[in-house]
Formats: C-alpha cells, sequence, structure tokens
C-alpha cells in the first residue's frame, strides 16, 4: 500500500524489552503469576460484594466498579504483553493498535472520574452522616458511574482519533510493550504542533479536573474530621479515607508523569519501566490496599468462607 514517497504502515512491532532479550523468558514467570494474582483478589472482592449484603453500600459499590475496570484494563495489556515475551515475531496491526489505545484509555480516563466519584462518596460520608443515604443512593452511584464512562469514552475517543488519522511512513517500531500515545506519536511521520497540544490538555483534563475535585472533597473532609471531639473518632475517618488517598497518589503521580509532556520529553526506557508499574503492579495492590486491610471486608470475606465450606457435599 503506498501513500506519497513511502509506504504506508499496516503493523507495529514492539520493542518495548529489546534490551533485555535473554531475560524475557524469566519476565514471564515472573509476570504471570502477578497477572493471575491480581484477576484472582479482583474477582474475590467482586463476588464478595456481590453476595454480601453488608457491603451493598456506596463504598463498596464503587470499589467492586473499579475492580472490574482495573480487571479490563489489565486484560487489555498483559495477555498480549507475555505473548509477545515468547514469541520470535512482536507485532500488532494498525486496527489492533488503535483499539488497545482506545480502551486503555477508555477505562483509564473512566478510573480517573471514577476516584473523583469515590472522593465524593467519602465526603458525603463524613461532612453529610445523616444525609448519606439519600445523597448516595443507588441511582445517583449509578448516575455518577455512567457520567464517569462516558467521559472516558468521549476522550479516548477524540485522542485515538487524533493519533490515528496521523500519517505513518518512516517506521512502525514502538519502543514500548504495548500501544501508548507517546511511542506512537514517536512513529508518525508527522504531526502538528496542534495535535500535540490537543492531546495534552485533554490528558490535561482527565487529570486536573478528577483530581481538584478530590482535593476539594478532602479540604472538606479534614475540616469535618479536626471538629470531632474524640481522638478515636478522628483516627476512624481519617483510616476510612487511607486508601483511597494511596491510590489517588499513586494513579495521578504515574498517570501526570507519563502523559503531561510532549513528544521531545519521551525516554522509551524510562517511560516503559513506568508503564509496567501502572499496568502491573498498581492493579495489583489496589486490591489489596482498598480491601484487603479493610476490616468489614475481611469479615465478609470470613463469611462467604465460611459459607462455601459449610455447604452440604453431594
Amino acid at each position: 500500500m503506498e501513500w506519497g514517497n513511502g509506504t504506508l504502515v499496516t503493523e507495529f512491532v514492539f520493542l518495548g524489552f529489546s534490551s533485555l532479550a535473554g531475560l524475557q523468558r524469566l519476565l514471564f514467570v515472573a509476570f504471570l503469576p502477578l497477572y493471575l494474582f491480581t484477576l484472582g483478589t479482583n474477582a474475590i472482592i467482586v463476588s464478595t460484594i456481590v453476595l454480601d449484603r453488608a457491603l451493598h453500600t456506596p463504598m463498596y459499590f464503587f470499589l467492586a466498579v473499579l475492580s472490574c475496570s482495573e480487571t479490563c484494563y489489565t486484560f487489555v495489556i498483559i495477555p498480549k504483553m507475555l505473548v509477545d515475551l515468547l514469541a520470535q515475531k512482536k507485532t500488532i496491526s494498525f486496527l489492533g493498535c488503535a483499539i488497545q489505545m482506545f480502551a486503555f484509555l477508555f477505562l483509564g480516563c473512566s478510573h480517573s472520574f471514577l476516584l473523583a466519584a469515590m472522593g465524593y462518596d467519602r465526603y458525603v460520608a463524613i461532612c453529610n452522616p445523616l444525609r448519606y443515604t439519600v445523597l448516595m443512593g443507588h441511582g445517583v452511584c449509578v448516575g455518577l458511574v455512567a457520567a464517569a464512562c462516558a467521559c472516558g469514552f468521549t476522550i479516548a475517543q477524540i485522542i485515538t482519533s487524533v493519533v490515528f488519522h496521523l500519517p505513518f511512513r518512516a517506521s512502525n517500531q514502538l519502543h514500548h510493550f504495548f500501544c501508548d500515545i507517546a511511542p506512537v506519536l514517536t512513529v508518525a511521520s508527522h504531526h502538528t504542533y496542534l495535535s500535540q497540544m490537543v492531546i495534552v490538555m485533554l490528558c490535561a483534563l482527565v487529570l486536573v479536573i478528577p483530581l481538584s475535585l478530590i482535593l476539594v472533597s478532602y479540604i472538606h473532609i479534614i475540616s469535618a474530621i479536626l471538629q470531632f471531639p474524640s481522638t478515636l473518632g478522628r483516627y476512624k475517618a481519617f483510616s476510612t479515607c487511607a486508601s483511597h488517598l494511596i491510590v489517588v497518589t499513586i494513579h495521578y503521580g504515574c498517570a501526570s508523569f507519563i502523559y503531561l509532556r510532549l513528544k521531545s520529553n519521551y525516554s522509551s526506557s524510562r517511560d516503559a519501566l513506568i508503564s509496567v508499574s501502572y499496568t502491573i503492579l498498581t492493579p495489583l495492590f489496589n486490591p489489596l490496599i482498598y480491601s484487603l486491610r479493610n476490616k468489614e471486608f475481611k469479615s465478609a470475606l470470613r463469611r462467604a468462607a465460611g459459607k462455601t465450606v459449610s455447604l452440604p457435599r453431594c
């Protein structure tokens, strides 16, 4: 297929782990159990929340959605990466690359807005406890999740369209292990400063707007907690927010470093290393941070395990 003086790219080659050619099988052995553990813990979280009526609250509803989102997010990237670690030819079609970028952007952007919704949930729970069940009814929770998904879908659609309408004729080698924005932009034959700015501005909106809402929520939360008369009450209130704050810090820290830069600041080896952290390690730690250290969830998990053990055998 010809276009101008060059050949139009029909597939991309991943070079993300090319500098570790002798260690790729070892990386496969290391990453596979981590991925399976992530899938298992998220499955346990979702099933426990669904089965235990004591966890049918807005906070755990959002946690179940977050676990589903992270499971889908890892599914978009990690299985292909694991296959490529064992394959000689590490390629993806042009259309497949566009679909992968859209899917992970959709899930990642939705994740950002979902964290903002969870921050609002904590704000209502601590600052308006008497009206919590009214302000955070099931319809409101579903509406917040739908709004987060709609924002993620719209932004992912725009960014993917901008990136893949660029001409790709010079090279098809991506110095990464999946179709992220910066490595794909790097191999584009030509793109304008305007297209870069559109992408950076959209990424900034995805990060700045939810983070601003979270900060406003926590300013009110901290102000309310400091007025609690007892130290124990303040400790319990802070402990309900600690997990959310840790996840927010990790998510926005990695995402800001990766996406709030132009092409000229792209470093393939450094960015690939950070991408491993937020595609493999962050989804691994989030379930542990949010649920498995939560006393209420651990009690529900023990009840679910007890019911499973006590089931009569045929």
